[in-house]
């Protein structure tokens, strides 16, 4: 469950990321509060929630089995065990 949630926070911060290599590779001053003014992180920070709900409704729509397939988990049946199977 941590590998979702880790990959996530990894895609909010991309925006981030690029404005601060952006930063770095102008040489501006990444780390000056002059360069990061609050309305510039409001846009960063809503690039950022678009990401992820982008991910999130891509990784909901087109992640597992095509529509239609059932998967029968394992059960006990009469006594026998009955492996998982696709209906």
């Amino acid at each position: 469950m941590i590998r979702p949630v880790l990959t996530e926070i990894g895609i909010f911060l991309i925006p981030f990321a690029v404005y601060a290599v952006y930063l770095f590779a102008t040489r501006s001053g990444a780390f000056d509060q002059m360069h990061w003014p609050l309305h510039l992180i409001a846009k960063l920070t809503f690039a950022a929630l678009a990401l992820v709900i982008l991910s999130l409704v891509l990784l909901a729509n087109f992640s597992g089995e095509p529509p239609g397939k059932t998967y029968v988990p394992a059960h006990l049946e009469n006594g026998k065990l009955i492996q998982g199977f696709e209906k």
